[in-house]
């Protein structure tokens, strides 16, 4: 498998998700008409999903194996944090078995989207939940394994986890600290928690283990994509 199963509508929304994907004749219309016409006009119609289904996929391969390591068989609760649509997750699954999948998403496209660090609220969003779960069906997770979660609408899920990945969106797009609480409660010592950031440092002081898995300095993100486990106890 080199591609993923994808539709058009999805195609926009990886687009938006992941803007490094757009070609750079699209991106020329993007700054040249703004967001809005990029997202009704230039999606809609100059768009190739087989491209976007190759790059993607291409991404999502290469995002894998950064966190590769972190997964052991015995890992059977993996939760994702504004995943997106699950590229990575299709990938999670099909190199190992009987994983449950727990999404946290936003279900609406923002008027806005601001691509960058040090949000302090978490008020943007870029996903549609129903096609997520079409794109993870399309892509060999079984309806068993899927658990999406609306953050707005829904009560989140409560149990331990084995994995929590939350690439480009916690930390990213809004502060760590919006679901330190959260995370608190879902994780226990032995929990592996992977995000980016452009402030490892800062995580020595909230959990006891903290270890740089893959640097991004040639990227715009200029980040650090960081492996954490065992919270220490609030002062």
């Amino acid at each position: 498998m080199n591609s993923f199963e994808i539709s058009k509508k999805t195609a926009r929304l990886v687009v938006l998700q992941r803007i490094e994907i757009a070609n750079s004749l699209q991106k020329y219309f993007r700054k040249l008409f703004g967001r809005y016409i990029f997202t009704n006009i230039i999606t809609k119609f100059f768009l190739s999903t087989q491209e976007v289904s190759n790059k993607y996929f291409k991404i999502m391969s290469d995002e894998f194996l950064t966190i590769k390591d972190c997964i052991k068989e015995d890992n059977k609760n993996f939760l994702s944090i504004g995943g997106g649509v699950g590229g990575l997750e299709a990938i999670v699954n099909s190199n190992f078995n009987d994983i449950n999948f727990y999404f946290i998403e936003r279900n609406f496209v923002s008027n806005k989207i601001k691509y960058g660090w040090g949000g302090l609220l978490n008020s943007e969003a870029y996903n549609d939940v129903l096609e997520q779960k079409n794109f993870l069906l399309n892509n060999s997770i079984n309806n068993s394994q899927i658990n999406i979660f609306d953050f707005d609408n829904d009560q989140l899920p409560k149990l331990k986890f084995d994995i929590i990945v939350s690439l480009l969106s916690l930390d990213y797009h809004y502060d760590f600290n919006i679901y330190e609480k959260y995370l608190r409660e879902v994780s226990t010592p032995k929990t592996k928690i992977i995000f980016d950031t452009i402030r490892a440092d800062y995580f020595d002081k909230i959990f006891n283990n903290v270890k740089i898995l893959d640097s991004q300095v040639n990227t715009v993100h200029k980040s650090k994509r960081i492996l954490c486990s065992d919270f220490k106890d609030k002062l």
